[in-house]
């Protein structure tokens, strides 16, 4: 099953200007161990909290991550943002950037990642960004999520925000619902 999968997800990245090749089998390793429940060795996770058994305003968490050439080809190639941009050293080297860059959403996706790791089953309900620094390729980035407010119903807003080691590189805030997990 799951190599069908693949080949359809080759198919249909071909068609979007988007070329896998056999150097995606390590990625195509990470989302099986993944879909085993496992953690990958260089996926990094903090989380702060006064009382386990809750969550309460001030416990955050962070997740971190190296977001690498792979990853913004098999993000073009499940979203379909095929920029040249992201894709195409020749034509990013005539731009402002002068190089490649990550997507904006890709590098926002890690905020999700840090939220997984909450307590509980965590449902998104809004999100807002502000993209103020383009995500290099091959940068370790870390998304930052703090809760800031309790509101009705287990849910809570956080402020987010994704960094590099010196620079800001996207800002928000998000609303989750977090219910107990089921076991």
């Amino acid at each position: 099953m799951f190599s069908s999968v693949v080949t359809a997800h080759r198919v249909a990245a071909a068609t979007m200007g988007v070329q896998l090749t056999d150097t995606d089998e390590a990625t195509r390793e990470a989302v099986d161990r993944i879909g085993a429940g496992e953690t990958l060795s260089e996926w990094a996770v903090e989380r702060s909290e006064h009382d386990p058994t809750r969550l309460e305003v001030g416990d955050s968490v962070e997740f971190t991550k190296t977001i690498a050439a792979t990853d913004v080809r098999q993000f073009a190639a499940a979203s379909g943002d095929t920029n040249p941009l992201h894709l195409d050293e020749a034509f990013a080297e005539q731009t402002r950037f002068q190089e490649r860059i990550g997507h904006g959403t890709l590098a926002g996706g890690l905020i999700s990642a840090a939220l997984a790791r909450l307590p509980g089953l965590t449902i998104y309900l809004s999100q807002d960004l502000e993209f103020h620094n383009p995500v290099g390729i091959g940068e370790r980035l870390t998304a930052e999520c703090e809760i800031v407010e309790e509101l009705a119903d287990h849910q809570y807003r956080l402020s987010t925000s994704v960094v590099d080691d010196s620079d800001v590189l996207i800002d928000g805030e998000a609303v989750v619902l977090v219910d107990d997990h089921l076991e």
